[in-house]
């Protein structure tokens, strides 16, 4: 049986709660377990604090990211290449005390023809000014930021991937729906939108409309990754929970 709740989190193709619930390509990267939703990727699992499926975004939380109250070391964050996620547009990053000097994101490159390649990493943001500003809840074991620069290009580049270590920062912030009028840090949505897609075309499966209309739940075949209705009776169909509701009815006279 499908669950529709994962804690205080709504379920919802193409999510599931676990496998043979929701879409196939999503199953891998996302687990309902002891009632919390989580998104794994290869460089870790993260919590899944909200989802609007109005707008097809998915809202995750880092424990290593660091904050204006909190600072801490971080590996990084990547999604995987086969993930069917892409960063959403309102997503900033902020990279943390980078070495300036060696940092390849801090330099300008030069070519033949004289021209530079641009920044990946911009100092002189707004964002940065407002981070230098932020003071940690403990000044024992947090030290004010030391060095900011926005990250470009949002997407993290055809990997997919923020490798700290190979970027020589210490850690990163990420944020979304930046509003730049709030100059107060602590007020902003810290972590990560991600979009996602239903397919190529993104449109929505007819299938799974029919079944949701019935009060079922999409799911699949395990063997086959087929479409599979699971209905509220605990039966799965290929179309939708109408014919199990009237065979049953039908069944009991």
């Amino acid at each position: 049986m499908c669950l529709r709740n994962c804690g205080k989190e709504t379920l919802k193709y193409p999510f599931g709660s676990g496998p043979g619930c929701g879409d196939p390509r999503f199953q891998p990267h996302i687990t309902c377990n002891q009632q919390k939703l989580t998104f794994t990727t290869h460089t870790g699992s993260y919590p899944i604090t909200s989802i609007d499926y109005s707008n097809q975004v998915m809202y995750i939380s880092d424990p290593t990211m660091s904050t204006c109250s909190c600072t801490l070391p971080s590996k990084g964050f990547g999604l995987d290449w086969n993930a069917p996620f892409s960063f959403d547009d309102s997503t900033i990053f902020a990279l943390v005390d980078c070495s300036m000097n060696s940092s390849s994101i801090c330099k300008t490159r030069s070519y033949d023809d004289g021209s530079n390649s641009k920044l990946q990493c911009d100092q002189n943001t707004q964002i940065c000014d407002v981070m230098y500003s932020c003071r940690p809840s403990s000044i024992n074991i947090n030290l004010p930021i030391s060095t900011c620069c926005v990250y470009t290009p949002v997407n993290l580049g055809p990997s997919f991937d923020m490798d700290l270590d190979k970027l020589q920062c210490s850690s990163y912030t990420g944020f979304y729906n930046y509003n730049d009028q709030q100059v107060d840090p602590q007020k902003w949505n810290y972590g990560i939108a991600l979009k996602y897609k239903f397919s190529v075309t993104n449109d929505y499966p007819s299938s799974c409309d029919a079944c949701e209309k019935s009060y079922g739940f999409c799911g699949y075949s395990e063997v086959y990754n087929s479409f599979l209705c699971n209905c509220p009776n605990g039966i799965n169909t290929t179309t939708d929970c109408f014919f199990t509701s009237s065979y049953n009815h039908g069944f009991r006279n």
